[in-house]
Formats: C-alpha cells, structure tokens, sequence
C-alpha cells in the first residue's frame, strides 16, 4: 500500500457565482467535517494539496486567489480551512483537477497511490476529479459529509456513481483512513 493525499477542490472559493445561493448552505454544513479532516491530515502527516479554479483570472496565483476570496461576502467559509505553510496549491481551470494541471505528476512525487477528495462541487468537480483519478488506477477515497453540492438528488447520484462505477470509498469524514 502506497501513500495518500487529501486533495481539497474549490474550497477557497469568492461564492460569486449563479449557483452561491443554492451551494452555500451545503458548504456551512460540510465545514466542519472539512476542517476535521484537515486537521487530521496535517495532524498524520498527510499531504494536503488544494486544488482550485483560479476563476479566469489567468495572471493569478493562489495568493491572490486566497485574498479575493477574504475580502468575498463568505469569508467566513474559507478562513477555517485555509492553506497552511506545508499545503500544496494547484490552480485548474475546469471541472477535474487532473485536466491540465501539474497534479499527475505531483501525486507522483509524493509516491502517493491514493486520494482523499473533498470540497466542492459533489455533482461536478468532485465526481469528475474522482473519474479521472479512476483512470489513473489511483484508489478514491470521498467523505460524503466533507463535500458540498448544489443540487441533493444530483450529489447522492454522483457518490453512487463514484461508488458503483469508479470503485471509489465513500463514507463519513471521521472514518477516512489515510
């Protein structure tokens, strides 16, 4: 057995966006589950890599990405889980964060076989992260209470789908071994 990685998806996020309204109350409820993880990552020395959208911003960097996000109307979803001096920071452009990004060959270098994912979006960025991964014969791990959605029906078909077709581990936060 390899070494894992928790890889947090669009989790520093401004919330100014069509779907804010529907996707932030799943967000307060997924926080803390978020957090613990994190927390629990760090605590066992997992790496925590995050992975996010740069929100067509193509001169930014994750700084900067950090920054928009705090001065946003939610920061108070971003601060208690914000990147520590050890977190890894991919910046992507879509949906999967294996489409054009350096993290290939990051999970790579860490020699890491296996990813925790969290964050959001359940129905999109989430599901397409953990079908990408599947192909890359790495094992998923994804925290049903750590991931926030936009749409409920939609979120429980994609863990199913996760589950059933990608042969991903779906269960709760505190359960997730590393």
């Amino acid at each position: 057995m390899g070494n894992s990685a928790l890889i947090v998806i669009d989790m520093i996020n401004t919330y100014d966006h069509p779907d804010a309204e529907l996707l932030v109350p799943s967000v307060r409820t997924a926080l803390p589950h978020l957090t613990s993880l994190i927390d629990r990552a760090r605590a066992e020395g997992v790496p925590v890599i995050y992975a996010n959208d740069n929100f067509g911003q193509w001169r930014s960097h994750h700084g900067e990405i950090i920054e928009t996000t705090l001065a946003g109307k939610n920061a108070e979803l971003v601060e208690p889980l914000l990147p520590d001096d050890d977190s890894l920071f991919v910046v992507k452009a879509r949906h999967s964060i294996f489409y054009e990004t350096p993290l290939s060959y990051l999970l790579s270098e860490l020699a890491a076989d296996h990813v925790v994912l969290c964050g959001q979006v359940t129905e999109q960025c989430v599901l397409y992260s953990a079908l990408d991964a599947h192909i890359r014969h790495l094992r998923v791990t994804v925290p049903r209470d750590a991931v926030a959605h936009i749409h409920g029906d939609l979120a429980e078909a994609a863990l199913r789908m996760m589950e059933r077709n990608m042969g991903a581990t779906v269960l709760g936060a505190d359960d997730v071994s590393f």
